[in-house]
């Protein structure tokens, strides 16, 4: 197969105006050597199952960053790869500039697209009624009609936690509070 690949490449790139034109609708004026070293081992931040057996990609990112797009493609077709299964992907942005992320890629017939979420968008209020402390603590980050009312109420929370947990929610809340 390795010598057909070669044969047919060298083909196309020299002596085959008319078929690169009957598949692209152009001409090649250049052709480029490209090889794309996978030398990285991305990670996702978390990627869960659902009860209705969907997979759910969720990502944490603090900062703008322009080619967030491209990596969340790359995440999607890396999960694609694992398990068969496109995920659906959120990203959660924590940053303290306003989001200004693009959540889409888009060209040459290829449309990519995902969902983000300023954590400051979020219902803190609702988060502090959950029975989970994990909501609780999270709800620092999110939109608070009242900051210092919640944060008297999650350490009150807090407080009655036995000691191992209260220890690491506490930590958690600091780390988070700032």
């Amino acid at each position: 197969m390795q010598e057909y690949d070669v044969a047919l490449k060298e083909l196309l790139q020299s002596q085959a105006t008319r078929t690169i034109s009957e598949l692209t609708g152009t001409a090649i004026v250049k052709w480029l050597d490209v090889e794309l070293p996978k030398v990285q081992n991305p990670r996702l931040d978390l990627l869960g199952e659902t009860v209705d057996d969907h997979l759910i990609h969720l990502e944490l990112q603090s900062g703008n960053d322009s080619a967030m797009p491209l990596r969340m493609a790359e995440y999607c077709l890396g999960v694609f790869r694992l398990f068969g299964r496109f995920p659906r992907q959120v990203l959660l942005y924590v940053g303290e500039a306003p989001l200004r992320m693009a959540t889409e890629l888009r060209g040459g017939g290829l449309s990519f697209h995902y969902k983000a979420v300023d954590i400051r968008s979020l219902d803190g209020d609702r988060l502090l009624e959950s029975e989970e402390v994990g909501d609780n603590v999270i709800a620092v980050l999110a939109h608070l009609r009242n900051h210092k009312k919640a944060v008297r109420k999650i350490v009150a929370r807090l407080a009655g936690l036995p000691s191992a947990e209260r220890a690491v929610a506490l930590e958690q809340l600091f780390i988070l509070a700032g």
